[in-house]
C-alpha cells in the first residue's frame, strides 16, 4: 500500500459497488490481495450481510442509505490512539448528520448517531493488527438517509429524510463524508487529540443526565460524565466508574 498522506486522499478513489456482502468484507479483501490504497471508499447500493458492532447484522434497502468502508494506513499511530480513530469517525458522521438537520443528532457512545432518542447511524472499525503494529482500519459507516420503512424488530431507527422531509442523492453525500472524514483525520495526524475528546465529549448522548446500564446480570444507574481517551464510560455512580467497550449494556427507558 503506498504511504498514508494527510492531503485530501479519502474518497479520491470511490468504488461504487452495486451489490456486497459488506463493505467492510469487500475492503479487507482488496487489502489482503494487494489492490487497496490508503483513502480508498467502496460505496454499495446493497450489501447482503452488512455487520455492526458486537456481530449485530445491518440491513438497508437498495440506494437508499450510505453504505461506505474506508481504507485507512494507521502504520504512523499507535494502538492507543485507536478509539481517538472512533471518535474521528463519530464526529464526521455526526457532522454530516447535522448538516442537513436543524435539530442536532448527538454521539451515542461509543459510535452511533442518535437524533433525539432515535438511532440514525452506526460505524464499525474493523483493524488488523501485528504485533505492536497498528497496520490499517477499515472505517464502516451505516448512515440512514432516505429509508422511511424500518424492520419491526429494530427498536429506534431513524432517517436524515424522516426528520428532515426531504430526499437526498446519498452518493453526494457520501462524498462529502470522506470530505469531513479527511479533516478529522488532519487532525489527528496534527497531535490534535485533546481537542477531539472534548469535542466528542461535548457531543455525547444523554451526558449529565442519568441512565440505566446493565453489567452482566446486574443493573447500574448513574450519570454519563464523560468518555476517557481510551474509550471508557465514565458514569458517576457513587463515585466514578470506567467501563470498557462490550462490557455494559445501555438500556433504553423509551
Amino acid at each position: 500500500m503506498p504511504a498514508p498522506s494527510i492531503k485530501n486522499v479519502i474518497g479520491q478513489r470511490f468504488i461504487k459497488l452495486l451489490k456486497v456482502d459488506s463493505t467492510n468484507n469487500y475492503a479487507m479483501q482488496q487489502l489482503q490481495n494487494g489492490s487497496a490504497q490508503h483513502g480508498d471508499a467502496y460505496f454499495a447500493l446493497e450489501q447482503t450481510a452488512g455487520k455492526g458492532q458486537f456481530n449485530r447484522q445491518w440491513f438497508s434497502p437498495k440506494g437508499e442509505n450510505i453504505i461506505l468502508s474506508i481504507v485507512l494506513d494507521t502504520g504512523t499511530f499507535s494502538l492507543e490512539q485507536q478509539f481517538i480513530l472512533n471518535m474521528i469517525a463519530a464526529l464526521s458522521a455526526q457532522q454530516l448528520f447535522n448538516k442537513y438537520s436543524a435539530e442536532k443528532s448527538k454521539v451515542k457512545w461509543p459510535n452511533d448517531i442518535y437524533w433525539r432518542d432515535r438511532k440514525a447511524a452506526g460505524i464499525l472499525i474493523e483493524n488488523t493488527i501485528r504485533g505492536t503494529k497498528w497496520q490499517y482500519a477499515v472505517i464502516g459507516f451505516g448512515i440512514n438517509i432516505n429509508q422511511t420503512a424500518f424492520q419491526s424488530q429494530l427498536k429506534n431507527p431513524v432517517s436524515l429524510k424522516q426528520v428532515t422531509g426531504t430526499q437526498y442523492d446519498v452518493i453526494k453525500l457520501a462524498h462529502e463524508l470522506c470530505t469531513i472524514l479527511n479533516g478529522g483525520i488532519k487532525q489527528l495526524h496534527a497531535q490534535k487529540e485533546s481537542f477531539i475528546l472534548q469535542k466528542y465529549n461535548a457531543e455525547l448522548y444523554k451526558l449529565d443526565e442519568v441512565i440505566q446500564l446493565k453489567k452482566g446480570s446486574g443493573f447500574i444507574s448513574g450519570r454519563v460524565k464523560g468518555v476517557d481517551r481510551h474509550g471508557k464510560l465514565i458514569i458517576e455512580s457513587n463515585g466514578e466508574h470506567y467501563f470498557e467497550t462490550g462490557a455494559i449494556e445501555w438500556l433504553h427507558t423509551d
